[in-house]
């Protein structure tokens, strides 16, 4: 498969995981109410996109570098409204 193909669809993956992430965000804010998000599975899943970002930085590859720092980011600003909205 060439390179550039291999990278379309390490974006679009990316893409489909970050979109999965806004309508969260805008509910807890919008409600002020972060009750049913798992605490644990946040904080789980902040360390997992952590962690494919320093791989990602490793390997060299910036599809995954670039797609992970924009789900760590949305996935850390979910674990912050849970906390502020527990």
């Amino acid at each position: 498969m060439a390179a550039h193909l291999v990278d379309d669809i390490g974006v679009l993956a990316g893409l489909f995981g970050i979109a999965g992430f806004a309508p969260q965000i805008v509910r807890i804010l919008r409600e002020r109410d972060a009750h049913a998000i798992s605490l644990k599975m946040y904080a789980a899943t902040t360390l997992g996109f952590g962690l494919w970002v320093t791989y990602g930085l490793a390997q060299h590859n910036w599809p995954i570098v670039g797609a992970n720092t924009l789900m760590l980011a949305m996935a850390a600003t979910i674990l912050a409204l849970k906390l502020r909205f527990k």
